[in-house]
């Protein structure tokens, strides 16, 4: 069952007994009242007939100074005359309790009469013939005679108007829950249009819509509500866009693996194959195991720097102060003999908190890809200073350049911008992709600027101490 509906329903429930128990009650304390107010007139009515009975007996020649039974027949018409518009009846009887006069249609039986003495006032309400009356009892002492006087004073009136206002009250019942209803079923589905709202947005998100959001109708608990799951929509949908770009980024990673992968392989087994299947002169022999010997260091290369790359997003690293001319040092006995290039390095230096054979492994890196991208004798510049962010270094090739539209391509694994190029330096287009992990590690980011066919400047800040350890 909707909400909405248990809401209706328990509300319609509350209401029917909340107005039948307060109907219930104001019904019958006005019949109550009512009654009340009937049976203090029968006894007030009977004390007086009580009175004007004993005065009229007084008044009346008695022989002997005894009240004759004759006597109280002529008596008690009268008393039943004076009443007559007020629907009273009377009975009369002696001392044995039989009846001296009884009105017609005075049919109550004599139990209200046994319990009537000297010292008590009865009354009961008694039904009969349809109606319904008030019955009362009193003696009455005269002339050394004690009787009995009985008045029957009819209410039904009180009895049909409380069925009246009983008919009345359910009728009015049930116009107030049938209009009740209609309110409340708009209430109810204005109070829950933001669950419906809500449910609609959870079955599109389901079925993959993430940009779907639920429109806030209030501001109440439910708006708030509203607000949570929107912004938890926005979170959810980011977070999948970020998996979907990291799956993305593996299927091409792989596909591009892959494809590096089939170039060299392709060639080492068509010159292997060559070799073994044919007679070669000793140029050609030596071409083919070239170009195998070629191609082979090529994958080398490409599974250093793969693992690297691997080690590198596992966050495996150890940091320690290393002094900025050791780095220097390494990478002038490194390219010292490296005679197609000039390779200049200028620096200050420092202590450096870094893990140093990573950040070797970029500077190996961008000067690699600098002499790559530079001509026979063209200029490489290394230089490494202190700055107020902490210490740069860069590297400076005056070669080919890479273009602008290309620049925030190249830390992706397996891009390159020249392929034929790259390929032909044993390139594998992972260098650049490892220096950006490394990096990301020490709490730094490459920085390029490059032109195509005027060389390219790469570089980076290694923040100081507390800077790495605060992005860690």
């Amino acid at each position: 069952m909707k909400f909405s509906f248990k809401l209706l329903l328990w509300t319609m429930v509350l209401l029917a007994a909340a107005l039948g128990l307060s109907g219930f009650y104001f019904v019958n304390y006005v019949f109550v009242t009512s009654l009340e107010r009937e049976v203090g007139q029968a006894l007030d009515e009977n004390s007086i007939l009580r009175f004007a009975f004993e005065t009229a007996a007084l008044n009346v020649p008695t022989k002997y100074g005894i009240l004759q039974d004759s006597t109280v027949e002529e008596i008690a018409p009268n008393l039943e005359r004076g009443g007559r518009d007020s629907g009273r009846l009377i009975r009369i009887s002696d001392e044995e309790r039989n009846a001296l006069y009884a009105s017609d249609g005075f049919a109550a039986d004599n139990e209200l009469l046994d319990q009537t003495d000297e010292s008590t006032k009865t009354y009961r309400i008694i039904e009969w013939n349809g109606h319904y009356y008030v019955q009362t009892g009193v003696t009455v002492n005269t002339l050394d005679r004690e009787l009995y006087l009985e008045t029957m004073r009819d209410v039904s009136e009180v009895f049909r108007e409380r069925a009246v206002g009983f008919s009345l009250y359910r009728r009015v019942t049930l116009l107030i829950l049938f209009a009740g209803t209609v309110i409340m079923y708009l209430i109810s589905s204005w109070l829950t249009k933001p669950i419906r709202l809500l449910t609609k947005a959870t079955k599109r998100m389901a079925e993959g819509d993430y940009s779907y959001r639920a429109v806030q109708v209030s501001r109440d608990e439910l708006g708030q509500l509203t607000r949570d799951y929107n912004v938890m929509a926005n979170a959810l949908e980011e977070n999948i866009g970020k998996l979907e770009g990291e799956i993305q980024a593996r299927e091409d990673f792989v596909a591009a693996f892959a494809h590096e992968l089939k170039t060299p392989l392709t060639a080492i087994i068509g010159y292997a194959d060559m070799l073994r299947s044919h007679k070669l002169d000793e140029e050609k022999s030596f071409l083919s195991a070239n170009y195998i010997y070629t191609e082979g260091k090529r994958l080398e290369a490409m599974s250093f720097r793969l693992l690297d790359l691997i080690v590198t997003k596992r966050g495996e690293a150890e940091f320690q102060t290393v002094p900025a001319r050791s780095v220097f040092s390494y990478l002038e006995e490194m390219f010292g003999n490296e005679t197609e290039r000039k390779i200049v390095c200028r620096y200050e230096d420092a202590g450096l908190w870094m893990e140093g054979n990573l950040i070797k492994t970029v500077l190996v890196n961008l000067i690699d890809n600098a002499c790559k991208a530079s001509e026979d004798g063209g200029l490489v510049e290394v230089e490494g200073s202190r700055e107020e962010a902490g210490y740069r270094f860069s590297v400076r090739d005056y070669g080919v350049g890479i273009p602008a539209e290309e620049q925030h391509k190249v830390t992706r694994a397996f891009y390159m911008v020249d392929k034929s190029r790259a390929r032909s330096k044993n390139g594998a287009g992972l260098g650049l992709a490892l220096c950006a992990e490394i990096l990301k590690l020490h709490g730094s980011v490459l920085e390029i600027e490059s032109e195509a066919g005027r060389g390219s400047r790469i570089g980076f800040v290694l923040p100081g101490r507390e800077e790495v350890c605060g992005e860690g």
